[in-house]
């Protein structure tokens, strides 16, 4: 067991897995990869937060041989039952968004709480995602990720308390990518610390976080000028500083050659 899941609830920890176990029986696949995304993986989980799974699994050799393969479903979904929310993509479509620089693949691969992870899957393709990362897509799905929940929900005299959260790690994770030309860390205090230099500023964040950890998930309260002043002075700042990226990779054979090995070891 991967250490970060001592950090979810023993029962709730073999449920899900019970769950992934059942989905590979009804499918006929192999997950290869599972773990905890959203505010969990995240660290600022509320009371009643949703346990956000997600995996990726693959076929057997026999489902890719065929002529339709494009036409075949490639993602896996139940509905949220007892709060849990499972689902997962096939490694294909996983690896094809991978080479497209999907933030939620970096966010999957890079998240603390893993429950499954096949013969180091996790290591493996990090290294293929820092090969095929671009960075002007990863600043411009945050700053756009910000901006719309900013002018959404937090200009309001009363404000939804988790959103506050969602355009600061998003703001942060630009300026993180914007720093260190690399994807940005899950984990909320990592990715602030690195980037937040004000004191005062950090202090409030921190505040919202442990509020956040106390409350609901519908929660509101009063706008927080300051952070709105921050949140502000960092969308204008975007607004004229994303820089095209020319540094990726894009030969494709990389990720022919990991998605044809692991489909060499497939017995399900």
């Amino acid at each position: 067991m991967d250490k970060a899941v001592t950090s979810i609830d023993p029962e709730v920890h073999s449920e899900i897995m019970a769950r992934i176990k059942k989905a590979e029986q009804e499918h006929n696949v192999k997950v290869l990869y599972a773990i905890e995304s959203g505010s969990r993986s995240w660290g600022f989980a509320s009371p009643n937060s949703d346990y956000d799974v997600r995996f990726i699994y693959i076929h057997p050799k026999d489902w890719y041989l065929s002529v339709m393969l494009e036409y075949k479903r490639d993602v896996i979904e139940y509905p949220i039952v007892d709060d849990i929310d499972i689902n997962g993509w096939e490694l294909r479509k996983a690896l094809k968004l991978l080479k497209a620089s999907n933030p939620a693949v970096g966010e999957w691969l890079n998240s603390p709480i893993v429950y499954i992870n096949d013969e180091n899957f996790k290591s493996q393709v990090q290294v293929l995602f820092a090969r095929y990362y671009r960075t002007d897509r990863g600043l411009y799905h945050y700053v756009n990720m910000a901006k719309s929940n900013y002018r959404g929900y937090l200009k309001q005299d009363m404000v939804p308390l988790k959103k506050y959260l969602y355009v600061l790690r998003a703001l942060c994770a630009a300026r993180w990518i914007e720093r260190n030309d690399s994807p940005p860390p899950i984990e909320f205090s990592v990715l602030v610390d690195g980037v937040i230099e004000d004191t005062q500023l950090l202090a409030q964040i921190n505040a919202v976080v442990v509020k956040k950890q106390q409350a609901t998930e519908k929660s509101m309260v009063p706008v927080i000028t300051p952070l709105n002043e921050f949140i502000e002075s960092e969308l204008n700042y975007f607004e004229n500083n994303i820089n095209k990226s020319d540094n990726h990779e894009q030969d494709p054979s990389y990720l022919d050659a990991f998605f044809q090995n692991r489909l060499s070891h497939i017995t399900c």
